[in-house]
């Protein structure tokens, strides 16, 4: 029998769950230190994580902010031994309501072209490959 997943914004007392989580599902690279990026995020009002958990264990988390134009979503993870329960996609409805209440009309992420599990995985929530172009520009000389 499944636990139901509870929902609920971040704490500090969550950081260690998090970053093993993130670690667990490949997320953590070398030039993106999970435990300044969990800082960053909840130290701005326009941004949290929220913590997905299954008998008080954390399974899934999912940072979201905004920039005030649209809403943006990093990090969704599932823990490995809970995938195909629903968690990724109940994540990401929390996060599509924290934008809403936030007041966001739309929601972007990036996803490597190459990983086309989590591609398939947005398009059957509803999501689009967009008429854009995604340039960026490292501004830190130690970032690859």
């Amino acid at each position: 029998m499944s636990v139901p997943l509870d929902i609920r914004p971040y704490e500090a007392a969550d950081r260690d769950d998090v970053v093993a989580l993130w670690t667990a599902c490949n997320l953590v690279v070398p030039w993106n230190d999970p435990v300044s990026d969990i800082t960053l995020a909840v130290s701005k009002p326009n941004a949290t994580i929220l913590i997905g958990s299954e008998g008080g264990r954390t399974v899934a988390s999912v940072m979201v902010g905004h920039d005030g134009h649209r809403g943006w979503f990093y990090y969704l993870a599932v823990d490995p031994s809970c995938r195909g329960r629903g968690h990724g996609r109940a994540m990401i409805a929390a996060a599509e309501g924290w934008l809403v209440e936030a007041g966001m009309p739309k929601a972007q992420l990036m996803v490597r072209a190459t990983n086309q599990a989590v591609v398939a995985f947005y398009e059957r929530l509803g999501y689009a490959t967009g008429p854009v172009t995604v340039m960026q520009k490292w501004l830190k000389t130690d970032s690859p």
